[in-house]
């Protein structure tokens, strides 16, 4: 029971501040919890006083203090509501209060709360040093930098590929002989051992729909190139086979559009590497595929580089071509790209290597080196955005960061 406490909340067009008192004046820590996907904020005034059912309490039989409940005065439902609109960024500090809001964090009872209720925030997560991570908020511009991933000299160096998926950032790579996976999970900030496919690969293409992904194509550890898929489900951290693809290929891209799974460009099994032009798409509904001739024609006239750089925002397909410098637009119906405009002024890679091209929510970004290296190894990583609309691309820069000046992985969380 928290005897003589009360809520005094205020509406307002913009915000609703909530102030609990309990007859005492204490210290009270604000802390700016921002939904940037409604036209609302809320303002919460967290106090430092414990919220504990152990403390803080009397013994008034006639107004038990009910932990469960989270925020007493307002009750669990409106508690929840109120705290599914907060930003995920302030989530650490809310779970510190007690056990019953650090339950409803770490457990992902409020992040699956949040998905069904329509709301997510879009994260970038990319690595410019071996084992580091850092994470992006676009929307409020601050930055994490996540723990050290666990030494492994062999993992380091080998080829690695990133996905975000629920509430996770996989990151598959290899060991002596095997491939093997790390998970990051943003419910405990902490790195451990991911759960294998059922058959491992590396170079794959690859995109996640809220807490699914789905992995295609890639290369065993022998180099022999696969054309099976396997869908990732984050809840139950399994891996399901799907049907194979028509074409085998490695160093593909993949992207979900329409609710549908597409595969990109790639390289074929040939001895001669020859590159692909053709997609290939899968309906999740039926579990059947189909081949789309010259989907992405650029392929033909370059030598071999990078993955395509593809990125999906409000179900159109767009492509960074680092060659040419140039945004283009999928036209579905004509199977066909469009020019809209240029990339960002400094977005400079290794034949597409060394730069990200992402969707972040309604937004795409471009990742990649801010300028000449004062020295070897370091320098400055640029983050520039665009939200797709009329006219041609007028890119805002919207962060940067000491780091190394080559873009190693790239992966975007939405939850």
């Amino acid at each position: 029971m928290l005897e003589g406490r009360q809520v005094l909340s205020s509406w307002s067009k913009d915000s609703w501040s909530v102030d609990f008192s309990n007859g005492k004046r204490r210290k009270v820590d604000e802390h700016y919890l921002r939904n940037g996907g409604n036209n609302f904020d809320i303002v919460v005034l967290q106090s430092s006083l414990d919220l504990d059912a152990t403390s803080d309490c009397s013994s008034d039989d006639n107004n038990q203090y009910d932990a469960n409940s989270l925020i007493q005065s307002l009750g669990r439902d409106i508690s929840i509501n109120c705290l599914m609109r907060c930003s995920r960024s302030d989530y650490g500090s809310i779970a510190s209060l007690n056990h019953a809001f650090s339950n409803l964090v770490r457990t992902g009872e409020l992040y699956r709360l949040r998905r069904m209720a329509g709301i997510m925030e879009h994260w970038v997560y990319f690595s410019c040093n071996m084992l580091e991570w850092e994470a992006f908020d676009p929307c409020s511009r601050r930055w994490m930098h996540l723990p050290r991933m666990p030494p492994n000299d062999c993992f380091m160096c080998s080829d690695k590929e990133s996905l975000a998926v629920g509430t996770e950032l996989l990151v598959f790579g290899k060991e002596v002989s095997s491939h093997i996976v790390l998970r990051y999970s943003i419910l405990s900030n902490t790195w451990s051992s991911g759960v294998e496919m059922n058959s491992p690969r590396c170079l794959f293409g690859s995109a996640s729909l809220g807490e699914i992904a789905i992995v295609a194509g890639g290369c065993n550890a022998h180099g022999l190139i696969h054309k099976s898929a396997e869908l990732y489900n984050s809840e139950t951290r399994t891996w399901e086979i799907l049907p194979s693809m028509n074409v085998p290929r490695k160093m593909c891209s993949g992207v979900f559009m329409d609710g549908k799974f597409y595969v990109i460009a790639g390289v074929s099994s040939n001895g001669n590497n020859r590159q692909l032009t053709c997609g290939e798409e899968f309906n999740l509904e039926t579990r059947s595929g189909r081949v789309i001739d010259n989907m992405f024609p650029a392929a033909l006239n370059r030598t071999i580089g990078a993955p395509p750089l593809v990125a999906v925002v409000n179900n159109e397909l767009y492509s960074a071509d680092h060659a040419e410098k140039k945004l283009k637009k999928y036209d579905k119906k004509n199977n066909s790209w469009i020019i809209l405009g240029g990339l960002p002024e400094r977005s400079a890679s290794v034949n597409g290597w060394g730069i990200a091209f992402r969707a972040c929510g309604e937004r795409l970004i471009v990742i990649s080196n801010a300028g000449p290296r004062a020295q070897a190894g370091s320098g400055n990583i640029d983050i520039n955005s665009w939200i797709p609309g009329d006219g041609p691309p007028e890119w805002e820069f919207i962060g940067r960061k000491p780091s190394g000046t080559f873009v190693y992985n790239c992966a975007v969380m939405g939850c």
